[in-house]
């Protein structure tokens, strides 16, 4: 199921899917619950939950996630409260990220279909959020998306398509405004 999950292609969601997914919200739910100054517990918890939490990445709680164990953060990655992830497929963040406060990442998608959403067709497209990218409050990433390292993603933005490295892009749908030098110009 997993090789399905992560192909692009529509599936279903099973008994088995529910299971599995029950232990890592229960981590999520530890985490969550685990008090603001116990940074070391936190950490573990998140490192038994994520696919990859690496060394100086820090999540503001409260944290979301259909799965976790389907995300990767980067070193020195920080995202602020509200983070919401729909990773039912690969979702990862690389190093020196920030995420702004209420920021969702969806991964996971349904079908256009009538049909196909009445039988709770699902599909997946991985997102991929390069080195030292800064993403606004508010912002969604959908599916498949890509943004390029050192771009930034201006607050309350709906990101549809991949945004090109090194460049301050924004709004609905999100577009890029313009280049950003090395000086930040």
């Amino acid at each position: 199921m997993k090789e399905q999950m992560d192909s692009g292609e529509i599936y279903y969601e099973t008994d088995e899917l529910k299971e599995e997914q029950a232990y890592y919200r229960d981590l999520l739910f530890q985490f969550n619950q685990t008090l603001p100054s116990k940074t070391q517990e936190k950490v573990v918890i998140l490192q038994e939950l994520l696919g990859s939490f690496e060394e100086g990445a820090y999540i503001e709680q409260p944290f979301h996630a259909n799965w976790g164990k389907n995300t990767y953060f980067g070193k020195n990655v920080y995202a602020n409260f509200g983070l919401s992830l729909v990773d039912d497929t690969r979702i990862e963040i690389h190093d020196e990220g920030m995420i702004g406060p209420n920021v969702t990442i969806c991964a996971g998608t349904h079908h256009l279909s009538p049909e196909l959403r009445l039988k709770k067709a699902q599909y997946n497209l991985p997102v991929v959020i390069e080195k030292n990218v800064w993403i606004g409050a508010g912002t969604i990433v959908l599916p498949g998306v890509t943004i390029g390292e050192n771009s930034v993603i201006g607050a309350g933005s709906i990101v549809t398509k991949d945004i090109p490295k090194n460049v301050l892009a924004y709004g609905v749908p999100c577009n890029v405004i313009h280049s950003i030098d090395k000086k930040g110009d």
